[in-house]
C-alpha cells in the first residue's frame, strides 16, 4: 500500500510570520497552534489532507552551512500548483525572489527561499 505524507515539521524563526506568508501565497489555513517540545511553540498550516509543522525552539541555534552539504539537512520542500504563474505572482508579491525556472517532465516549475533560508520548488504538472 504507498504511503502519503500527512506532515513535515521544521524549525522556522517564526511560525506564526511564516504561516501567514503560507496562507497568502499557497491558500493554506492555519489547522493548530500552541505550544509544543521543549518550551516551543508550533503551527500547523497546510489544507485538511496535509500540513507543514513550523516549530520554533525556545531557544534556537545559529544556522550551519548548506543543507545541500548535511546530512540530515532540508533540501527543498516541492509543492504542486494549479497555476504556476500565479503562484509565481503570489510569491513575489510576499517579497520573495523566484529563480531556476524549469520545463522538463513532469512540468514547469521555479524555486524560491524563504527568510529563514528554507527552498521551495512550485511545480505546476503538464496535463494531456
Amino acid at each position: 500500500m504507498p504511503a502519503t505524507l500527512e506532515h513535515t515539521n521544521f524549525t522556522v524563526a517564526d511560525p506564526d510570520a511564516t504561516a501567514a506568508w503560507m496562507c497568502e501565497v499557497f491558500g493554506w489555513h492555519v489547522r493548530w497552534s500552541g505550544a509544543s517540545i521543549d518550551k516551543g511553540r508550533t503551527v500547523h498550516v497546510g489544507s485538511d489532507t496535509s500540513y507543514l509543522a513550523l516549530y520554533r525552539p525556545a531557544n534556537p541555534a545559529d544556522p550551519k552551512g548548506s543543507s545541500y552539504t548535511t546530512i540530515g539537512g532540508l533540501n527543498h520542500v516541492a509543492l504542486i500548483v494549479e497555476d504556476l504563474d500565479a503562484s509565481e505572482a503570489a510569491v513575489k508579491k510576499a517579497g520573495f525572489v523566484t529563480s531556476n525556472h524549469g520545463d522538463y517532465e513532469p512540468g514547469r516549475r521555479f524555486y524560491f527561499h524563504d527568510n529563514d533560508r528554507i527552498e521551495y520548488e512550485l511545480v505546476q504538472y503538464d496535463t494531456p
